[in-house]
């Protein structure tokens, strides 16, 4: 479970990854490896107490990124947006080749449905960026996860 205490309206996905935490773990802080799976550009790496963008091409969508906390092959803590949300993602390593990473979207507010669909799109989400990532790092596939969720020319 999370460090950080998450407020009462939080979405959370957790997976093993078969490789050791410091790979997995820079897997989230290099965005040479993260654009492999997730967003398709970054204007840095993930730096404790800096401000960077996430860029999705595909969708046409940036998002400021501050990196609150980064702790070595244990912890990355950031917010997002302009809501005050926060990112959390935690790594346990299981074995010298085996990483758990959970991840907690903390912060959702708004009205009942609003958190609802925040909560179901969140989780979706960072189950799609776990999938992709464990794809990525044990098989060396790229699954285009995150990218075809949304197919142009799908009305949604």
């Amino acid at each position: 479970m999370s460090q950080q205490a998450p407020s009462s309206h939080f979405a959370q996905a957790a997976m093993l990854i078969r490789k050791p935490v410091s790979r997995v773990f820079e897997a989230f802080i290099d965005p040479a490896v993260t654009t492999r799976f997730w967003f398709t550009k970054s204007s840095g790496k993930l730096v404790e107490g800096q401000q960077i963008e996430w860029i999705w091409e595909m969708y046409n969508h940036t998002i400021p990124v501050f990196v609150k906390t980064i702790v070595p092959d244990k912890t990355i803590l950031i917010s997002w947006g302009d809501n005050g949300e926060t990112v959390e993602w935690t790594f346990t390593p299981l074995s010298d080749q085996s990483t758990f990473v959970d991840i907690v979207n903390a912060g959702i507010q708004g009205d009942t449905d609003k958190v609802i669909a925040q909560v179901r799109d969140s989780t979706e989400g960072f189950t799609l960026v776990l999938a992709g990532l464990k794809a990525y790092l044990e098989h060396h596939l790229e699954l285009n996860l995150v990218a075809d969720r949304f197919p142009k020319g799908l009305d949604k």
